[in-house]
């Protein structure tokens, strides 16, 4: 199965859902295309909705790395919500729920960065 992505940009927040599978086959080309978008529009934070992700290795929590970072370098916030239970295991195991803030769904996601879309 393939990865489809999703971006729905408002003003200063941008959402991406995936859907499908992030792994080594298709890390690099999520990461290309949400580093575009993200650069592309005045993007200061970043929700990414995994409710239809239905897998993710260790390539995939690169991918969120490494866009947490990059939004963090414009001063921004990364919100994950969504999450399906084994991807939620392997957060939990990564450590990644240490930095990255996790909400419920995406309104409460939109709601604890306190922007309007």
């Amino acid at each position: 199965m393939s990865l489809q992505i999703e971006f729905e940009q408002g003003r200063r927040a941008l959402i991406v859902r995936l859907k499908g599978e992030l792994d080594h086959h298709t890390a690099d080309s999520v990461k290309a295309r949400m580093e575009e978008a993200i650069a592309k529009e005045d993007t200061r934070h970043l929700i990414l909705s995994l409710k239809d992700l239905s897998f993710m290795d260790s390539s995939g929590l690169g991918v969120i790395l490494g866009r947490y970072k990059q939004i963090t370098s414009k001063g921004g916030k990364m919100v994950v919500c969504d999450v399906t239970p084994a991807v939620y295991r392997l957060f939990e195991l990564s450590g990644l729920f240490k930095i990255v803030s996790i909400q419920e769904n995406e309104r409460s996601a939109i709601s604890s960065l306190e922007v309007a879309l």
